[in-house]
């Protein structure tokens, strides 16, 4: 079964490592450059886990983490923030949505796998 992941970054380097690094994943990644577009494509897709960055134009990570966290459909949805962000207090207000982790940036791609692995489970293509 194909694992569904949406990476919500306003970075396309970002966007792309996370595609990239799933390929060899029974995987369907899509991506969104903001929170705005990344809670639509929540809302569509369905996501198993969601990569999204904190800070972002149109809508922040946190904003959007808020919505995903008020909408019933994606709510339990595990969202990992990729951040180069240390504010503590920022950090307090995406503990207190329930994030399920963080990828401190820049990152390597087999820490995405492994959390990813960690939290829904992943196979490889054969």
């Amino acid at each position: 079964m194909d694992r569904k992941i949406l990476t919500i970054d306003d970075s396309k380097m970002v966007r792309m490592i996370v595609e990239k690094t799933f390929a060899p994943y029974n995987c369907i990644v899509t991506a969104a450059s903001d929170g705005s577009e990344g809670v639509e494509a929540a809302l569509r897709d369905k996501p198993d886990i969601i990569f999204m960055d904190i800070t972002m134009p149109v809508m922040t990570g946190l904003e959007a983490l808020a919505k995903i966290r008020q909408t019933p459909e994606i709510a339990a949805t595990p969202v990992v923030m990729l951040t180069a962000e240390s504010d503590a207090q920022r950090l307090g207000a995406a503990d207190a949505l329930k994030v399920a982790g963080y990828i401190s940036k820049p990152f390597q791609g087999d820490q995405l796998v492994l959390l990813t692995h960690k939290l829904i489970g992943l196979t490889r293509k054969k």
